[in-house]
């Protein structure tokens, strides 16, 4: 059954993508870097959430985009601008992408998807600094690896790949995600204030994490490595840029 449900969402998500991803406009990186660094109109920069090099900001809880893949960021962008995903943080992400065009959002969309996805892990000390709890690395990389079935919790393996580095054009990278936002959007998925993704699929799983589970989690992938212990190749299926 969960097999039936998943392979019904990722073909659902596949047909969503299209739109994204057919013809020949894919974005213009030139245009969307323009547009990341010194905005546009009314739209102020993106780097002074997300940082120039678009690896975000946990004292803003702002996440990476950094080569998060473009069909993903290009969604993500389309449901803030459709109001299908609302930004709690005084809707300042519905506002951004209310003022870009259609055009615009698959520019810098084009845009982050170039940049590194080298790790750049959040500063645990700091985010402790902020106030922010913080998990145990390992009974988070149980979780990220293995889940715990018994709860109602898939791993986030099964779906966004090893240690989180994400399945492109579906499932984003979260392995390297700042830790502040991938609790806050666990949290959201859990409470239903977040409700954007394929069939339901993150918020039938959050919806059985506790706030330590959350914490452990997202202590793991934070600073997951992309790699097997003692092997330094990036494995073939993951982006390069």
């Amino acid at each position: 059954m969960h097999f039936i449900i998943k392979a019904s969402a990722v073909a659902a998500l596949f047909t969503a993508s299209a739109a994204f991803a057919s013809g020949s406009n894919h974005g213009n990186i030139e245009s969307g870097k323009d547009i990341y660094m010194n905005g546009k109109g009314d739209v102020p920069a993106c780097n002074s959430c997300h940082g120039q090099d678009a690896m975000g900001d946990d004292a803003m809880g702002t996440p990476r985009l950094a080569g998060q893949g473009y069909v993903f960021i290009a969604k993500q962008l389309e449901d803030f601008a459709t109001d299908k995903r609302m930004d709690t943080t005084m809707y300042v992400m519905n506002v951004n992408a209310k003022g870009m065009s259609a055009t615009d959002r698959l520019d810098v969309a084009a845009y982050v998807n170039s940049l590194s996805t080298d790790l750049n892990s959040s500063d645990m000390a700091q985010v402790k600094e902020l106030g922010n709890p913080v998990g145990v690395r390992h009974l988070g990389k149980s979780l990220v690896m293995y889940g715990a079935t018994e709860r109602g919790i898939s791993s986030c393996y099964s779906c966004h790949g090893y240690n989180g580095r994400g399945a492109a054009p579906i499932y984003p990278m979260i392995g390297g995600q700042k830790y502040v936002y991938l609790v806050s959007q666990l949290k959201k998925w859990r409470d239903g204030s977040r409700a954007n993704d394929p069939m339901g699929q993150m918020q039938a799983v959050a919806k059985n994490m506790t706030d330590e589970d959350i914490q452990n989690a997202a202590t793991y992938l934070t600073s997951a490595p992309r790699t097997t212990v003692g092997n330094s190749r990036v494995p073939p299926d993951y982006p390069e840029h």
